[in-house]
């Protein structure tokens, strides 16, 4: 994964999850062919990062085990 340094400058067209709780709590990704960028939707101007289709898939399947605790 590499950082964007700012997230708001990308021009990307960033949505919410469809299991997002409509808190502000959740992560943001963009469409970006052959990248997932990702940021947090309570700073949407701050860095976001960027992973590769494999390593996004690789994440979630953490998260979902609980190898990488989800909050």
């Amino acid at each position: 994964m590499s950082p964007i340094p700012n997230a708001s400058t990308t021009g990307y067209d960033w949505f919410k999850s469809s299991y997002s709780s409509g808190d502000n709590t959740c992560v943001e990704c963009a469409n970006v062919p052959g990248v997932v960028p990702v940021r947090d939707s309570k700073d949407p101007h701050g860095p976001a990062l960027v992973f590769t289709g494999e390593g996004w898939s690789s994440f979630i399947a953490a998260v979902k085990t609980g190898e990488i605790p989800s909050a």
